[in-house]
């Protein structure tokens, strides 16, 4: 394939500046390219130094880019109204979908560039078929999960230069480049806005009002601030000691309850079942020719995969939440061999065959 333009996009890190120096070895014309997407919170003025100091040292373009306000519009408050509605959202997977692979690509051709590429450890192969997406090599980085909201049109111009390779390599990479962030350590926390305390940045938005912590038979057990600030799963900050351990299964907008399973086998806790809406295809075509097979799934970033299988219930998508930041009205459930653990509506459930990537939904 011809080496052509391609715009990086440096975020002051590690494994974006490695990808832009690993492009200029095979011969790209390399520009690089900061999101300014938030500034509240978060030390973006370093983050933006650091990157230019990498683009100075291997002598490429620099520009800055400003999506702060659709970054507001598009991730932000998409995120403070799952969490109002009782759901998890991944502001993540939202940040690359609207952020990185469209705002982002948008500037790359204004700037002429045929590519854009990223520091995701992830992976993508081209073929008469189209563009296939899979999984990183380094299975403990793979960042596959939050690019499960990618269409075609999107992964068809998207670079990842590390995909390939496992952390530690990334690291010696750095080195031999003479990267100034060969040491820097890895970022952390919500894309763009960094390591934050959850609990904290959520206060900061949704007023405390108080509500009771239940079990799934309706005990009342103490109280907490406002159900918006646990998730499922949650065993740690209840505020209720003594006893068997309690896992948080469900939160009620409507009363204001937070429910809890008691114990780590309480039945309330685990589902073999789930549906999922707003479904994005990845493969170039659509997930029919999965329905009924076995493939897997994870219901969240790191967990295991688990062997399902899918079903089409797009004729009886009529409840699909009206939501502008989705566009797809299909809607499938999911069966699994083994019942999951924690599974948190909001939240996404991607689809693999092998390492592949598939497609991907919102939890229902």
């Amino acid at each position: 394939m011809e080496k052509r333009r391609v715009l990086v996009g440096l975020s002051g890190g590690v494994d974006s500046s490695v990808s832009a120096a690993l492009l200029l070895v095979e011969g790209y014309e390399v520009v690089g390219g900061f999101m300014k997407n938030w500034s509240e919170e978060c030390d973006w003025r370093g983050e933006r130094r650091d990157a230019m100091q990498v683009a100075a040292t291997l002598g490429i373009p620099f520009h800055t880019f400003d999506f702060e306000k659709e970054y507001r519009s598009k991730v932000y408050e998409y995120m403070i109204a799952e969490y109002k509605a009782g759901r998890t959202p991944n502001p993540d997977v939202l940040c690359n979908r609207y952020m990185k692979f469209d705002l982002f690509l948008q500037k790359a051709d204004e700037l002429g560039c045929d590519f854009i590429a990223t520091g995701h450890y992830a992976r993508v192969a081209r073929d008469d078929a189209g563009t296939h997406l899979f999984a990183g090599a380094d299975s403990n980085k793979d960042q596959s999960y939050f690019l499960c909201q990618l269409t075609q049109s999107q992964i068809s111009r998207a670079l990842f230069p590390i995909g390939d390779l496992e952390k530690p390599e990334v690291r010696e990479l750095a080195r031999k480049f003479n990267l100034p962030v060969a040491e820097k350590k890895d970022s952390q926390g919500i894309c763009f806005v960094g390591k934050v305390d959850m609990q904290s940045f959520l206060e900061a938005r949704i007023t405390p009002h108080d509500g009771n912590i239940v079990t799934t038979s309706g005990k009342i057990l103490g109280t907490h601030k406002g159900f918006e600030f646990y998730t499922i799963g949650q065993r740690e900050g209840l505020g209720v000691g003594g006893g068997a351990p309690l896992y948080v299964v469900e939160r009620r907008p409507d009363t204001n309850e937070v429910v809890v399973a008691v114990g780590e086998d309480d039945p309330a806790l685990y589902r073999s079942e789930l549906v999922a809406t707003n479904i994005t295809e990845t493969i170039d075509g659509n997930l029919q020719k999965y329905f009924g097979k076995k493939i897997t799934a994870r219901i969240r970033y790191r967990q295991p995969l688990a062997v399902c299988k899918m079903q089409d219930l797009t004729s009886l998508a009529s409840d699909v939440r009206p939501d502008p930041i989705f566009v797809s009205s299909k809607k499938i459930s999911v069966y699994f061999d083994t019942p999951q653990r924690a599974i948190a509506p909001g939240q996404f459930i991607v689809f693999y065959d092998g390492d592949e990537l598939i497609g991907s939904g919102v939890i229902a």
